[in-house]
């Protein structure tokens, strides 16, 4: 059957590259045994980030999520690293940054038409066959998925690099009932170098390979509540995302690929002015930022973001705008975030007002930022 098959493979792959699929290999369907037992110990070790699938089995055996599933196929597509025209942060506008995998189009809906594309294909070829397809969200690991149909190696940085395009790819994955031949998995590349380890910001690559998803910077700048304090140091001018670990790459450098006009970047979305998004309204942030995917938890992770960020920068024009958050913000987060960031900025004469604040503010968290404020204000004089 395998055999018989390989005419319908050739002839995927053929259509992949028409539709503009960079890579696409094949995969067997059977349960990933060395995931499961490294999710296992994620799991026990606390790792994970939540985001993931919860259920274990779903994440590791095909066949749960497709009865009677023979193979995967695999897809990857390069994404630009380089900004064209990128804007400067100046002192009168400073600004904040979405991470390479958040520019242009939400990439999750550029894959899944890539790979609707291919089912209507191969559903053509074969009507009996049965698929589900994924991107990122799904129940498979992308990565494993990629590992084992020889896209790319599984890096030490955790994420899958490809002898082309480097770890600039977005991935995505089919299951389906057809048999085909399996391609093989590539060498490991990363050999001694442990770079991305070595400077991962918050240490959140434990080891090569190993990943504390609770301090990697990237899920950090999804969180909706208060960022620990010893994490906002860390965030820089971080908006969404990390691109730490594979800047760092030795295998990305000279890696950048604009192959795909949907997924070109908007300078001023992706590097905005920060402080514009202090006051952005629910509708004005759907409209400038809702095409891209670092958009999917809302506008409440970027403001809070972008008020660390000021505070990085320690932009004493932005204290009257901070001020006025912790005046009106409903949210107790944007408001203890903005009290902590006066304080950080370091502008002594502000040391008043923040205590004016505290006769009126009544969440007890809020309170313990507008106490550090006032601290770090202290300390200035």
């Amino acid at each position: 059957m395998i055999k018989a098959n390989q005419q319908l493979k050739e002839e995927i792959i053929k259509f992949s590259k028409e539709i503009g699929i960079d890579k696409i290999g094949f995969a067997s369907a059977g349960v990933f045994t060395g995931l499961k037992e490294r999710l296992i110990t994620q799991q026990q070790l606390g790792y994970q980030s939540g985001f993931e699938e919860p259920d274990i089995n779903k994440r590791t055996n095909p066949e749960q999520v497709l009865p009677k599933a023979k193979s995967i196929i695999a897809i990857a597509l390069a994404y630009p690293s380089k900004l064209k025209n990128a804007p400067r942060s100046t002192k009168e506008e400073r600004r904040g940054v979405f991470c390479r995998a958040s520019w242009g189009n939400d990439y999750h809906d550029i894959l899944r038409e890539k790979l609707r594309q291919l089912e209507a294909f191969i559903i053509e070829k074969e009507p009996t066959a049965i698929t589900k397809s994924m991107v990122d969200t799904g129940e498979l690991s992308d990565r494993a998925v990629a590992e084992r149909a020889g896209i790319g190696w599984s890096g030490k940085n955790c994420a899958i690099i490809t002898p082309e395009y480097g770890s600039y790819v977005y991935l995505g994955e089919m299951i389906t009932t057809i048999p085909f031949e399996p391609d093989t998995p590539l060498e490991d590349n990363c050999g001694t170098c442990n770079k991305c380890v070595d400077v991962c910001p918050t240490g959140a690559l434990v080891q090569g390979g190993q990943l504390d998803s609770n301090k990697c910077i990237a899920f950090l700048t999804q969180t909706k509540g208060f960022l620990a304090e010893e994490y906002r140091l860390k965030l820089g001018n971080r908006l969404y995302g990390c691109d730490t670990c594979q800047t760092v790459c030795p295998e990305n450098k000279g890696k950048d690929f604009h192959l795909h006009p949907e997924m070109e970047p908007d300078p001023e979305i992706v590097k905005p002015v920060l402080k514009p998004l202090l006051h952005i309204s629910n509708r004005e942030f759907r409209d400038k930022f809702g095409s891209i995917s670092g958009s999917w938890r809302g506008k409440k992770p970027i403001q809070r973001n972008a008020i660390i960020a000021l505070a990085h920068f320690k932009d004493d024009s932005a204290i009257p705008d901070l001020l006025q958050l912790i005046k009106n913000d409903p949210r107790p987060v944007i408001r203890g975030t903005a009290a902590w960031a006066v304080g950080r900025i370091g502008n002594p004469n502000y040391q008043e007002a923040l205590e004016t604040f505290k006769h009126s503010e009544k969440d007890e968290q809020v309170l313990e930022e507008l106490d550090k404020g006032i601290s770090m204000l202290q300390n200035e004089r």
